[in-house]
């Protein structure tokens, strides 16, 4: 059964946008929990334009299934990681000023950073992935670093769902190089309910999806709670 994580950081932008505490983002999360979800994800940025470092700690004390924490590895956000020791961290290489995340690490480019940071997290118990692209030569790379899984960027599946025979292929030859390398698969952004269903039939030992964007935005028209029930039943 692949997990359904739900990335909150949509409901943290529509709350920051008042300048209030409305909607209440640590109730969401709660409620998200109770619907279903087997987990919550949140990505701090350094402006913290939607997800405050506050909030990590906040969820961090309630929430009761696995809790990923995405970010790039600088000071801030490490220390934030190891103090609040989530289940998982998924390393992502995105600069502050982007809108969302939109490459994957490039492993030899970035060995000694990564080697560095991936260490001092195992070290303290969390369950450490990267970001990746669907590119072969850079799966064949995570050999150089000890990583529990790699969460593969779906960015480019999702853009050329219409073709989705074509589109999936990169993201299965991937997920045969880490399987062959024994890291574990994770996969998020723009999943949905029209695209995530056949993205799980087809992907290996898929363990874990991200899911935030589409999901709260399904959320206006059907409920949250019928959103997330949808949703775990495409996985299925």
């Amino acid at each position: 059964m692949t997990k359904l994580s739900v990335n909150v950081n949509k409901i943290a932008t529509i709350r920051n946008a008042r300048g209030n505490n409305v909607p209440n983002l640590l109730n969401v999360a709660l409620d998200i929990e109770k619907y279903g979800a087997e987990g919550i994800t949140v990505h701090p940025r350094p402006d913290e334009r939607h997800i405050r470092y506050a909030d990590v700690y906040d969820l961090s004390k309630k929430i009761t299934t696995e809790f990923n924490i995405e970010g790039y590895p600088n000071k801030k956000f490490m220390d934030l990681v190891l103090d609040v020791k989530p289940e998982q961290v998924t390393l992502v290489p995105d600069p502050p000023h982007v809108l969302t995340s939109n490459a994957g690490w490039k492993i030899k480019e970035n060995k000694d950073l990564l080697t560095e940071v991936l260490a001092e997290f195992s070290r303290a118990g969390i369950r450490t992935s990267v970001f990746m692209e669907p590119l072969v030569s850079d799966i064949e790379e995570v050999e150089l670093i000890n990583v529990d899984r790699i969460e593969l960027y779906t960015e480019a599946y999702a853009s050329n769902y219409a073709n989705r025979e074509e589109a999936i292929k990169p993201f299965i030859e991937s997920a045969l190089v880490a399987a062959k390398l024994g890291v574990g698969i994770n996969a998020g952004h723009d999943l949905s309910l029209e695209n995530l269903a056949y993205f799980k039939q087809h992907i290996p030992n898929l363990l874990e999806v991200s899911i935030g964007h589409a999901l709260i935005s399904d959320s206006l028209y059907y409920g949250l709670e019928k959103t997330i029930e949808l949703y775990l039943k495409e996985l299925k």
